[in-house]
């Protein structure tokens, strides 16, 4: 078996079977190696060979993308996934941190270049007529001769954090770690070159190199790449014959918002994979679309793994591998296990909720690159401390309970979002909802929730208060104390609620529709309160 991108690749080069297609074209795997060679070949020819060959793209869910992913392969270089959602200092911020050489974008990407200084940075845009021209010379040149020959721990890529709790770190995302990440979903759900990835999920973030990308590149599968949309999703995947998807964050919820139809389940979607659905939104998207929602657990940092198993009971998001614990930061021991009340409530919540760790070290993560602060900080004791907030029930089930910036100190008692969040999911008229602190006007914290309603919804204050009244597992001062009723979340590009944000906005109305309540009673509060 393969130990290395640039062997998985190597595999494929004389394979006609079909590897790519998008907007009626196609391309052999045959093909499309020999254009990523080329690449590659044009990128080490331009290099400066006294410095690390680290090349940039700022691209889309495109061919060229796809391209840049096996030429950094083959090529044996380190390929740094520039996220296209960064603005101005950030996006400058992002390149200079990855110690960019080369920048590969294109002319949809090239206006938010403009004012960012990048001196020693060479930018290429892809179609245009140098790109073309180089590319052309490298093609015609035999034979290919990589910048290295890589091993198993070496880095295949630089891939940016979500930036959910602060400025985004680059993780040094082996080839071992993209090997065998693709191999195991390719085994577990039978992917074959019969097989259709839809990549819709960004492919400078993990979730789309590991759970999308890697799984077409282990099995020999069609390749399709393509930004998300909501209304465009079911369209594809029947035109491409998509059999396979990957999905990190909110999709489902945004596809489950658009207006069911009598035909959702005429299409050949076989599987749904990816992390962080609701209960309800896996249950609702394997009957509307009839295929097989697969949710898991897992970070950038692919140091911390939890997998749902048979028998996964609502609200938990599975079992850990060896290794896996919930620790109390401050006493560095393992947390109590979780006690529920007749209701399901968690009754011990302050000794057992706790950080979800890896007690057995790093497992895969290699590091932040250029940046051993952050790295000290995850690794601690000897133990990957993940900054999820959890706790376990006496089978070992393992339920989130959010982020170690989720924690509330509400009338003293401490409480986290997560658990919040799942019992207001319940709510059908829901899509999204974030729950997240905001300052008492006398101390500790308020409970807070956003809620984004689904398409054609209508939900009144006081059937919200209705809904709460009649959980028997939500305590009364879980209760959001005020509630945003939003037309949309502040996000990131990998579909993650920007909580930090939400907080900023304040609890005062300024626009916004909030509801304020008042013992067991909401109300709308007007911009004038």
């Amino acid at each position: 078996m393969a130990e290395t991108v640039q062997q998985l690749l190597r595999e494929r080069r004389e394979d006609d079977g079909l590897a790519m297609t998008r907007d009626g074209q196609r391309w052999t795997w045959r093909e499309h190696l020999a254009e990523a060679e080329a690449q590659a070949a044009t990128l080490i020819g331009l290099a400066d060979p006294g410095r690390p060959l680290h090349v940039g793209v700022l691209l889309g869910n495109t061919p060229d993308m796809l391209t840049a992913l096996a030429a950094a392969g083959l090529g044996g270089y380190v390929l740094c996934g520039i996220n296209d959602t960064r603005r101005g200092a950030a996006l400058e911020r992002d390149i200079r941190r990855a110690d960019v050489q080369i920048l590969v974008s294109d002319e949809a990407h090239a206006e938010l270049l403009e004012g960012i200084d990048l001196t020693g940075v060479r930018l290429l845009l892809t179609g245009s007529p140098e790109w073309k021209e180089l590319t052309t010379q490298a093609s015609s040149s035999e034979p290919f001769i990589p910048y290295r020959e890589v091993s198993a721990t070496d880095t295949f890529m630089l891939i940016f954090t979500s930036g959910t709790s602060g400025d985004p770190k680059a993780v040094k995302m082996m080839h071992a770690m993209v090997v065998l990440a693709g191999a195991a979903l390719a085994g577990r759900f039978d992917i074959t070159p019969a097989d259709v990835c839809y990549l819709s999920m960004p492919l400078f973030h993990s979730n789309g190199v590991l759970a999308g990308w890697s799984v077409a590149v282990n099995s020999g599968a069609v390749m399709t790449p393509a930004p998300f949309s909501a209304s465009r999703f079911l369209d594809d995947v029947r035109r491409h014959g998509v059999t396979y998807m990957n999905y990190v964050g909110k999709p489902l919820a945004y596809l489950l918002a658009r207006p069911e139809q009598s035909d959702d389940r005429d299409n050949p979607l076989r599987i749904a994979f990816g992390n962080e659905a609701s209960d309800r939104d896996i249950a609702e998207f394997a009957r509307r679309f009839g295929c097989q929602v697969w949710d898991g657990f897992g970070s950038t940092e692919n140091a911390v793994t939890v997998t749902r198993e048979d028998g996964c009971p609502p609200g938990s998001i599975g079992k850990g591998f060896p290794g896996v614990a919930i620790y109390d930061p401050e006493t560095l021991t393992e947390c109590a296990v979780a006690e529920f009340d007749e209701h399901g409530a968690l009754r011990n919540g302050d000794a057992a909720i706790g950080e979800l760790v890896n007690t057995e070290g790093p497992g895969m993560f290699a590091g932040y690159y250029n940046d051993q602060d952050a790295t000290d900080e995850r690794m601690r004791h000897g133990m990957f401390w993940s900054g999820d907030l959890a706790y376990r029930d006496a089978d070992g089930w393992i339920y989130l309970a959010g982020r170690t910036a989720d924690w509330m100190r509400v009338d003293g008692e401490n409480m986290t979002a997560a658990p919040i969040e799942r019992i207001l999911g319940r709510l059908a008229d829901i899509s999204q909802v974030a729950v997240y602190p905001v300052p008492d006007d006398l101390v500790g914290d308020q409970v807070m929730a956003a809620v984004v309603l689904a398409d054609g919804a209508q939900l009144t204050p006081d059937e919200f208060g209705a809904f709460l009244a009649a959980q028997p597992d939500l305590s009364p001062k879980a209760w959001p104390r005020h509630v945003w009723v939003a037309g949309e979340l502040p996000a990131t590009a990998t579909n993650k609620v920007l909580k930090r944000e939400l907080v900023a906005m304040g609890v005062e109305p300024a626009g916004r529709r909030i509801w304020r309540r008042d013992g067991r009673t909401y109300g709308e509060v007007s911009s004038a309160e």
